[in-house]
């Protein structure tokens, strides 16, 4: 088969067909039509405001300070960048399927099957984060339950029925290890005390523990069965949701207020440029969702007008809200405080509010079921949508007669996002979903770019406004090169050379004895009452640990030392400057095409934003994601390009 053949396209006349005389499954039966609005504000808002208020926003605020509050901002104009994207595509492909459909209009079938393998990533795989994240609130939340009249004093839901087997297990081993040295147990973490525990008390069958987080468990299946039941049904639960945290938000905004002291905001950028960027992943990460919003197009009442005013509704108040809760945090408490799992929780322990914790438990419980619902009803739908085309296997298009949802795909999609949370812990893979899910945003984008000149495409009712990029392209290019250079020169320099300061353990690992002495008389020389560290090195390096990044490298610049000791440098740091040099070079690229193409501002910024955010995921999440790429390649190739609906087609015209 010619490889000409993978990029066959989609026709937007025929999807437009197909869309007004009612998608089927082949037996007639279609997806109800029941949302507006309000209803695709609310799901929009009910998939951001999710893990990314109650923990992600603490690591992000403890690196860049009361200057996060720009990430934020930043991030939501590049995602408002994709959505005007997303609201043309929507507008002119009207059905069930987002940037899958989408892509395959535009660039053709295998990166529309490429797609659709890495929005899994997105909703199943990220799922799979947030069910086990929700429950370790759910479990935190019923701890604290106290009702005296029935004697209950907390419900504590034992450690083996709260936890995955692999935690556990490392868990056990690491603190077996640390126990057998002679440190107590009580003395280690809670994450360490908590798997230890769970592994001794855990039950056996067959000498085989039985672990396994059935909280997790729990939620997933309640959700998949309201997924089940209906778009309606699932409506109505995203909008009671939605309003419960905004409530509940809104009163702990108010609170918190009070006890804002805005020397705590000074300095807004401790870190600099490079300490506020350091949170991008989990920053994006908070704002993953919005696009969910497009899956559910064949259920709108009028898609096309709707779903681009939804998605720019739910980016605009979730970034209010975002960037108020980020000064309230950094108000409440010195910014290097709250690199906590809970900094909600944590700022009002601190100002003696505990009260407020189990109203913030009950509020992450929702928000984290929220998001579950909206992520369980966007999978389903990409999957159905490429079992039309026969890339998928046909029962994933199947429509319950009834209920008039995806009911094959919607069961699927529960398994798939169950069994693993079950017994295994991929809360590590939040990077891999928001590098994914920015893959999607940039052929979009490009998708747009791509199709402005088709004078063939029918009229929309929705289109990106037009600003001819041919010359503020390159203008903004030279401004990016021009700040690299002056404002964050020091970073630029040490990019281009291949050279960076090593972190704190690699560093102090790499001295010698003589070394540490040096090391350590000249920063008793610096500060007289640190003579501590003369105790052992690992009071050396808690020393450098406890440092806040500028400090710990203006501290190392100085020491008296051998440069190779202090800094990495060569292949091992210019590995992971590939990512940022493939922005660099597509960057110029772009630029170019704008020139000569005309093409329009919006859509460029989009695409240059996600690359940019793409750059800063690390090289380790590139090749993941290359390697789950891959694979979905040779899936494609060993069913899809043989059962593609559209290449049956062409062959019988």
């Amino acid at each position: 088969m010619a490889i000409k053949n993978i990029f066959r396209k989609k026709s937007v006349t025929q999807i437009l067909k197909q869309a007004a005389s009612g998608e089927t499954d082949g037996e007639n039966h279609s997806l109800s039509k029941h949302l507006g609005v309000k209803d695709l504000t609310a799901f929009g808002i009910a998939a951001i405001i999710g893990a990314g208020i109650f923990s992600t926003i603490g690591n992000a605020s403890a690196a860049g300070g009361p200057a996060v509050v720009f990430l934020f901002i930043f991030t939501a104009i590049a995602c408002g960048f994709s959505a005007f994207a997303y609201a043309e595509f929507a507008s002119m492909v009207p059905v069930s399927g987002s940037a899958y459909t989408y892509s395959y209009v535009a660039f053709g079938e295998i990166i529309a099957w490429l797609i659709g393998w890495s929005l899994i990533m997105e909703y199943a795989i990220g799922n799979i984060a947030v069910a086990i994240s929700w429950s370790d609130y759910f479990t935190g939340l019923l701890s604290i339950i106290h009702i005296e009249s029935l004697g209950i004093n907390g419900i504590h839901v034992p450690a083996w029925a709260s936890m995955d087997y692999l935690s556990a297990s490392k868990a056990f081993k690491e603190a077996s290890v640390l126990i057998t040295s002679g440190k107590p147990l009580n003395e280690l973490s809670f994450s360490l005390r908590e798997g230890y525990n769970a592994w001794q008390s855990a039950p056996s069958i067959f000498g085989l523990r039985i672990i396994a987080d059935l909280p997790a468990l729990f939620i997933i299946v309640i959700i998949t069965r309201l997924v089940y039941k209906g778009i309606k049904e699932s409506k109505n639960a995203s909008n009671l949701m939605v309003i419960v945290k905004l409530c509940i938000i809104l009163l702990i905004i108010a609170v918190g207020a009070f006890y804002v002291d805005v020397n705590n905001w000074s300095p807004f950028a401790p870190n600099g440029i490079s300490g506020v960027l350091k949170g991008i992943s989990a920053v994006f990460f908070a704002y993953i969702g919005f696009d969910a919003i497009s899956t559910t197009a064949e259920e709108c009442k009028d898609p096309q007008r709707d779903l681009p005013r939804g998605m720019m509704w739910s980016i605009i108040i979730c970034t209010i809200l975002y960037v108020i809760i980020a000064l309230i945090l950094t108000g409440m408490v010195k910014y290097n405080e709250l690199g906590v799992g809970d900094p909600l929780a944590f700022v009002f322990q601190k100002v003696n509010l505990q009260w407020i914790s189990g109203i913030i438990a009950v509020s992450a419980v929702v928000a984290m079921a929220s998001v579950l619902l909206v992520f369980q009803l966007g999978q389903p739908r990409i999957w159905m949508s490429m079992s039309r085309d026969g890339l998928l296997p046909k029962a994933f298009s199947k429509i319950h007669p009834k209920f008039k949802t995806p009911s094959t795909a919607t069961i699927v999609t529960g398994f798939v996002v169950a069994i693993p949370a079950l017994f295994l812990n991929l809360t590590a893979v939040t990077d891999l979903c928001s590098i994914g899910t920015l893959f999607a945003f940039v052929l979009v984008c490009g998708g747009v770019l791509k199709m402005q000149n088709d004078k063939t495409l029918p009229e929309r009712k929705f289109k990106t406004p037009y600003l001819n990029s041919k010359y503020i392209a390159p203008v903004l290019l030279l401004v990016g090169f021009t700040l690299s250079f002056t404002i964050n020169k020091e970073n630029t320099f040490a990019f281009l050379s291949s050279k960076e300061i090593k972190n704190a353990e690699s560093f102090v690992g790499s001295l010698d004895e003589s070394e540490k002495n040096i090391v350590m008389q000249h920063v008793v020389k610096t500060e007289p009452l640190r003579t501590d560290i003369f105790a052992s090195p690992n009071q050396l390096l808690a020393y450098f640990t406890d440092m806040s990044e500028s400090n710990y490298e203006d501290v190392i610049k100085k020491l008296p030392i051998d440069e190779a000791k202090k800094y990495n440098s060569g292949w091992n740091v210019f590995k992971h400057n590939i990512p940022f040099w493939v922005f660099i070079l597509s960057s110029i690229a772009i630029t170019f095409w704008c020139f000569k193409q005309n093409l329009s501002l919006i859509p460029v910024l989009g695409l240059t934003s996600c690359l940019y955010m793409m750059s800063e995921m690390g090289l380790s999440n590139w090749i993941g994601f290359s390697i789950w790429l891959l694979v979905g390649v040779g899936i494609y190739f060993a069913y899809g390009i043989k059962n593609s609906k559209l290449a049956k087609e062409q062959v019988t015209q």
